[in-house]
């Protein structure tokens, strides 16, 4: 059995790699190769207990995740992989933000403008920075604004990412409406419960990714975002349906149908024609594990 630390995952998968990985997995996901039993659900959002098994190699990923909003990280989690004849234990808050980075990558280079060269990240927590590492791998990106409720912590995550990327621009923020207003890519990470911004403060195109609200209680987006974006990507909407806000308050208002829902894996195979405004909501499935933690195997 090998132990990996969160070093070991960081130095041993790029976010390219990890992009291409999840991918692959989505691909694999869609093409009905992954079991996926429902995910385990404690403390209203808690714990949480994910599994993944790719039936073609017989490998499968088991991840527990603890969260605590109010602790920092507020994501602490261990991810098993097993395939044959041997075991991985590594650490799963890095592969978490990761994975989430690279679904992030995989959408945005379907969706959003080929020219963009200006990315607006809402939040400096801890899944922040592989945020903006994931949009960086797939458009080539001038200017990015770094918004959060601390002009010091925006500040701070600014300088780190400018010391690994030299020629991209960072500027702090604390006005989201400020940030929004003339900007082609949106990256959401927050723990809110109320939308951030409203579809008016956006510009007529633009593409926003959304992988905070993970609960059924939080929501990032507005609900007439979701009603007037030609095109509405989840990773799973089984999962979407069950865990995010956002996509349960727009069906449930009748605001968004249930067929409006485009799952990354088939959109893989038959890209959307993507106009105007754009949104991936993410809630994170099993195979984005699978696909790390076999990225990190075959190293």
């Amino acid at each position: 059995m090998r132990v990996l630390s969160a070093e070991d995952v960081r130095r041993t998968v790029s976010m390219s790699t990890a992009i291409d990985a999840v991918r692959d997995a989505f691909r694999e996901l869609a093409a009905g190769n992954f079991v996926l039993p429902a995910r385990q659900i404690f403390g209203d959002g808690r714990v949480l207990v994910m599994s993944a098994y790719h039936t073609p190699t017989g490998t499968a990923v088991v991840k527990k995740i603890g969260i605590a909003l109010d602790q920092v990280p507020a994501i602490r989690a261990t991810v098993i992989w097993t395939g044959a004849g041997e075991q991985l234990v590594a650490d799963g808050s890095s592969i978490t933000t990761l994975r989430t980075g690279a679904v992030v990558g995989v959408a945005t280079d379907l969706l959003a403008p080929a020219d963009a060269t200006r990315l607006t990240l809402i939040g400096t927590g801890a899944q922040a920075p592989d945020q903006i590492r994931a949009v960086l791998a797939v458009r080539r990106i001038a200017v990015v604004t770094v918004t959060g409720r601390s002009a010091d912590r925006a500040a701070a995550l600014g300088q780190e990412l400018a010391d690994e990327f030299p020629d991209v621009k960072f500027t702090p923020s604390t006005s989201i409406d400020d940030a929004i207003a003339d900007t082609d890519i949106i990256c959401c990470a927050t723990s809110t419960a109320t939308p951030l911004f409203t579809a008016d403060a956006l510009p007529d195109r633009v593409h926003v990714n959304a992988i905070g609200a993970f609960r059924p209680t939080m929501r990032e987006l507005p609900r007439d975002l979701l009603a007037t974006a030609s095109t509405v990507l989840v990773d799973q909407r089984v999962a979407a349906l069950e865990e995010s806000g956002e996509i349960i308050d727009a069906v449930t208002s009748g605001a968004l149908q249930t067929s409006d829902l485009v799952e990354l894996g088939p959109a893989l195979a038959n890209p959307p024609v993507p106009t105007g405004r754009t949104v991936f909501k993410s809630v994170g499935v099993g195979p984005q594990d699978w696909a790390i933690a076999a990225a990190l195997a075959r190293a």
